[in-house]
């Protein structure tokens, strides 16, 4: 096959939609084995800034970019499209305010590429969704164009396995999930992944790789839920939930340890289980499990603001009028992505107490606008006599720049919600685990 063997030569354009934090690596993996790549993306600014050999995510280096500057072409004229033989597509897939699909990105997206379709193209979607976006949705879109998948054009779906920042693994080593509208489609698809990947898991069709991306992040919402809920009784109990994890992975099999937090962020598990709870109501089907789940971590934050209230009242201050610092605004530690972060909704919920409310991340210096919130500050500067100030510090992501020893001599009350001062061997009765 045409298309395959050059694939295999290097000798295809391919097109990346969508320069975040999905679509970006994936265009340094195919600079690096040597394929064109043009990367396409809506926002001026971030074109202009690779232009210039700019990285705008922290953890991927800007001497990337610049080094594959001969092979990488960011743009946001779309009519280039019909150059690429391979599009894939990395765009958000959020929830609505009602935690239903929002597939304007995607849809929007397969309307500008099906304006573009030519014969031969192969196109991809990373994006997670419900069983069904390929092979039904989008599927229709691209042949309004007159073309028929399988058959002018190729279609697949293959799950993107981001996790920002991750020591241990990376784009090219995790391995990649291909599902093909047609077994055709799955031999393209897998043969593009095959160049980049350490190892491909080819599957019998796109609503399969779907369903396992969901499966994926449903399985790390349910548990953490789990540790969440448990946390809340152990503490009630008088039993440190660390300790308990600690304790039950030293068996080697059978446990997986999950830690607490104070809610859900980033890009995946705070919405991608309810993709398939909305699909699920056309069968009509009632996923508890992942409805229960984002009940319990949906409440964290309510948990620790009531934690919060507690340790104020104990020291005889009211949250009303309270100054509270919290420490992090990204979703996790070491990255600078807000998305979705717990930290905006604990903002939100302390300033309706009538606190006054700062925040410090060293990734994150300025609060971005999001589809939900809209918090206008700046990250202050985390000296002695600023943490001095506060009635309160709430540490909500446990970054490797916070010292828990600076923190607990600087502090005058501790809400730790990561459990970054017990993790130090630290004892005061400044803090309180939430």
């Amino acid at each position: 096959m045409e298309l395959i063997q050059r694939i295999k030569t290097k000798q295809v354009k391919i097109g990346i939609m969508g320069l975040g934090y999905v679509g970006l690596p994936l265009v340094i993996e195919f600079c690096k084995r040597g394929f064109q790549v043009n990367g396409f993306d809506v926002d001026n600014e971030k074109v202009e800034l690779l232009k210039q050999g700019k990285s705008y995510i922290k953890h991927i280096n800007s001497s990337l970019i610049i080094q594959h500057s001969s092979l990488f072409t960011p743009t946001s004229d779309f009519s280039r499209l019909s150059e690429m033989d391979c599009v894939i597509i990395c765009v958000p897939t959020p929830l609505n305010k009602y935690r239903e699909p929002d597939m304007s990105y995607v849809f929007n997206t397969t309307k500008t590429i099906a304006r573009y379709l030519r014969r031969g193209q192969l196109i991809v979607l990373e994006s997670t969704t419900y069983p069904g976006t390929t092979d039904e949705d989008m599927r229709v879109i691209l042949e309004e164009s007159g073309l028929k998948a399988g058959e002018d054009f190729y279609l697949a779906f293959s799950p993107e396995r981001e996790d920002p920042n991750n020591k241990d693994f990376s784009t090219s080593t995790i391995p990649k999930i291909v599902g093909g509208y047609t077994k055709k489609c799955l031999e393209i698809a897998n043969t593009l992944y095959g160049q980049i990947v350490v190892k491909t898991v080819p599957v019998s069709s796109t609503r399969v790789a779907e369903a396992a991306k969901l499966l994926e992040n449903i399985y790390r919402s349910v548990n953490i839920a789990l540790v969440n809920e448990l946390k809340m009784l152990f503490n009630n109990m008088g039993i440190d939930i660390w300790e308990v994890i600690e304790a039950a992975k030293t068996k080697p099999f059978g446990f997986h340890a999950f830690y607490p937090g104070p809610g859900l962020g980033g890009h995946c598990i705070p919405i991608d289980p309810f993709y398939l709870t909305w699909k699920a109501r056309e069968y009509d089907f009632s996923t508890r499990f992942i409805e229960l789940a984002g009940e319990i971590n949906t409440h964290m934050p309510y948990y620790v603001v009531q934690k919060t209230m507690e340790a104020l009242n104990e020291n005889g201050k009211s949250i009303k009028g309270a100054r509270i610092l919290i420490l992090g605004l990204a979703y996790k530690k070491d990255v600078d992505d807000p998305r979705e972060s717990p930290s905006f909704r604990l903002i939100e919920l302390l300033e309706k107490k009538g606190a006054l409310v700062d925040y410090n991340d060293p990734y994150v210096p300025k609060a971005p606008k999001t589809r939900k919130h809209k918090i206008k500050k700046i990250s202050i500067e985390l000296t002695s006599d600023n943490m001095a100030k506060y009635d309160c510090v709430i540490i909500a992501t446990d970054h490797s720049d916070y010292n828990a020893t600076f923190i607990v001599e600087n502090s005058n009350l501790i809400v730790d919600t990561r459990n970054l001062i017990g993790k130090s061997g630290i004892k005061s009765n400044k803090v309180i685990m939430a």
